[in-house]
C-alpha cells in the first residue's frame, strides 16, 4: 500500500502545479464578473474611468425631473472634467448661465465619497452646500451610486433618502441620476461622443 502512494506521488505533483498556473493565468488575465481583475477595487477602477475624461468638457441635457418647470431641464447643461490628482476629481457643472455648482469625487482609505460644492460668483460656499455621501460597496468600475450621508441628512431632510448615480457608457455616455424614496428624481445625459 505504502508503494501506491509512493508511486501516486508524481501524479498529485503534477496536478497541484496545474492547479497553480491555471490560476495565475485567470488572475493575470483579470478574470472576474467586472472583467475589471478581481484584484482592482471597483472603486478605484470607477475613478479611472472618470479620469479618461480630464481636460474635457461634454454638453448633457435633462431628460427627466419630478419637479414641474424644472430650470435644468430646459437650460443648456455643461459637466467639465476640470481638475484630476490622484485621490480627487472636480467635475464643474453648468445650468445654463449659473456656474455654481462642482461635483466633487474624492477617493480615501474610508471609501469613494462624492460631494456637491455651490459657491457664490465671489468664491463664497453657498448656504447649502457640501452634499452627497460614499460609495455603496456593490459599484462597478463604470457605475457608482451614493445614497446621502448623515452631514446631508442634517442640512437638508427631504434628502436623507438621496442617491445620486454616475455611470459611463464609454465613448458614449455620461449618466449623472437622482432618486429620492426610491423613485426617479432627475436624470441628466452628457454626450461623450463630441467633447466641447
Amino acid at each position: 500500500m505504502s508503494r501506491l502512494k509512493l508511486g501516486a506521488l508524481p501524479t498529485i505533483i503534477l496536478l497541484l502545479l496545474l492547479a497553480m498556473a491555471c490560476g495565475r493565468a485567470g488572475e493575470e488575465r483579470g478574470a472576474g464578473p467586472s472583467g475589471a481583475g478581481q484584484n482592482i477595487d471597483a472603486r478605484d477602477a470607477f475613478m479611472e474611468s472618470v479620469r479618461a475624461l480630464c481636460g474635457k468638457s461634454f454638453e448633457g441635457r435633462g431628460v427627466f425631473s419630478s419637479t414641474e418647470n424644472d430650470p435644468m431641464l430646459q437650460q443648456r447643461l455643461v459637466m467639465h472634467v476640470a481638475t484630476c490628482t490622484a485621490n480627487e476629481i472636480r467635475i464643474p457643472f453648468h445650468v445654463g448661465e449659473n456656474r455654481s455648482r462642482t461635483w466633487i469625487l474624492t477617493r480615501s482609505a474610508q471609501g469613494l465619497l462624492f460631494k456637491h460644492d455651490h459657491r457664490h460668483a465671489d468664491g463664497t460656499p453657498e448656504q447649502l452646500t457640501n452634499y452627497g455621501g460614499w460609495a455603496r460597496d456593490a459599484g462597478t468600475p463604470l457605475r457608482q451610486s451614493f445614497p446621502a450621508d448623515d452631514e446631508t441628512a442634517m442640512m437638508l431632510p427631504a434628502a436623507a433618502t438621496n442617491v445620486w448615480t454616475m455611470e459611463i457608457v464609454p465613448g458614449r455616455q455620461f449618466v449623472y441620476d437622482l432618486t429620492r424614496h426610491d423613485k426617479p428624481r432627475f436624470r441628466a445625459e452628457f454626450d461623450l461622443t463630441r467633447p466641447l
